[in-house]
């Protein structure tokens, strides 16, 4: 992808339009669903609770409905974000964010970890799975072993943070990600990306996809210095 000549539509492509505020009312989700029809982002991410209203507002759009799970720690039972998945899908979702047991993979507990991701791919049921490492709590040792064990489990996607735990996305990071899980395998960078020199540096450095919440912002920052 030519950065130098990204459209703001090309780069509308990449973006999850994200909207986790325990706050967010129906009215919140529904300028989410039409920022994104306007806009042509790839999807609106959001909680399960919201995923029924989002997918209504969305039809016939194509921008897809993502729905985090076991989010924002990561730290509830692998039955739990079984079930948070089904419940997902059941309400129509066609993505899912799953947080990693952060706290397993530091054990060095690898067999616990890759057991429930598993778990999880296979409540999505063919829906593609973005698995969260939460990269801020992690050593450089614990991304690699944690990428190596996402791959494994068959989900599509390895992104780096929650945006609610310590840091968020960096350049270090989703290079570090990119080359570890090689060309073809998702890498989504989420959590501070809020202008569009920060969104087209990381897609640079490797991702394919960016969570933000400040979507539409980033999007016209690009037309606005395109324009000049």
């Amino acid at each position: 992808m030519d950065l130098l000549t990204l459209s703001p539509a090309q780069l509308a492509a990449c973006i999850d339009h994200t909207l986790l505020k325990a706050e967010a009312t129906a009215k919140d989700i529904e300028k989410l669903c039409s920022e994104a029809r306007e806009h042509h982002f790839h999807s609106v991410c959001i909680h399960g609770s919201r995923v029924e209203l989002a997918r209504h507002l969305l039809e016939a759009s194509g921008v897809k409905v993502a729905c985090v799970v076991g989010f924002p720690l990561g730290a509830v039972s692998g039955d739990v974000k079984r079930f948070e998945t089904e419940a997902a899908i059941d309400e129509g979702a066609q993505g899912i964010d799953v947080v990693i047991s952060v706290g397993k993979l530091k054990d060095g507990d690898d067999r616990f970890v890759l057991r429930e991701l598993r778990d999880v791919v296979e409540a999505a049921d063919e829906r593609p799975v973005k698995v969260i490492l939460e990269t801020g709590l992690l050593t450089r040792d614990e991304k690699i072993r944690a990428c190596a064990l996402v791959v494994e489990s068959g989900a599509q996607c390895v992104k780096t943070s929650t945006g609610f735990g310590a840091g968020g996305a960096t350049l270090e990071d989703v290079r570090l990600l990119r080359e570890t899980v090689g060309l073809k395998f998702g890498v989504k960078a989420s959590g501070g990306i809020r202008d569009a020199q920060t969104a087209l540096a990381m897609i640079a450095a490797g991702a394919t996809r960016l969570g933000t919440s400040a979507s539409v912002a980033i999007v016209k920052g690009l037309a606005a210095a395109q324009s000049r």
